[in-house]
C-alpha cells in the first residue's frame, strides 16, 4: 500500500493535484492541515483541520486505517512545542495507531519514537528546513512501514 502524505500547501492546488497525477499508483493521499483550499476540490485527499484552515469545517484529528496499521493524524499547532513527538506517541497510541502524522512546522521529519513512527512530510510551500518543498511516501505491508 502506498501512502503520500502532505502538509502546509497553503493553497497551492496545482501541487496537490500534480502530485496525484505523479503517484496514481497511490493508495491514499493524506493532507496534515493547512489546505487553505476547498476540500471538496480535493477528494483524493483527507485531511484535518490547519491553524490556517479556519473557513472550513475538518477534524482537528484523523485516525486512518492502513492495511496492518492505523495512522493518527493531527496538524500540530494544539501541540505543545517542546513535547510535541511525545504527544504525539501518546495520542497515537491511545488511538491504537503506530504511525503518527503531523505538520505546521513546515520541517520535514521521519523518526521512531517509543514505537510509533512520526512522519512531519515538511511542507509543499515554504519550507523552513531549507530542504525545499517536500511530502512523504510511506509504503505499508504486513511486514512493516518503509517511509521516505
Amino acid at each position: 500500500m502506498k501512502i503520500i502524505v502532505v502538509s502546509d500547501s497553503h493553497g497551492k492546488a496545482d501541487i496537490l493535484e500534480q502530485l496525484v497525477d505523479k503517484h496514481r499508483d497511490a493508495d491514499m493521499f493524506l493532507h496534515c492541515g493547512d489546505i487553505e483550499d476547498a476540500p471538496a476540490d480535493h477528494p483524493m485527499y483527507q485531511i484535518v483541520l490547519g491553524n490556517n484552515d479556519f473557513f472550513f469545517d475538518l477534524p482537528s484529528e484523523l485516525v486512518v486505517a492502513a492495511q496492518a496499521h492505523k495512522i493518527y493524524m493531527t496538524h500540530g499547532h494544539l501541540l505543545p512545542f517542546h513535547r510535541r513527538h511525545k504527544e504525539l506517541v501518546k495520542r497515537a497510541k491511545e488511538h491504537g495507531c503506530d504511525i503518527a502524522c503531523y505538520g505546521h512546522s513546515h520541517i520535514a521529519v521521519l523518526e521512531e519514537l517509543d514505537d510509533i513512527l512520526i512522519v512531519n512530510p515538511g511542507s509543499l510551500w515554504r519550507s523552513r528546513d531549507s530542504r525545499g518543498p517536500s511530502y512523504a511516501i510511506l509504503e505499508v505491508s504486513e511486514q512493516g512501514v518503509h517511509a521516505h
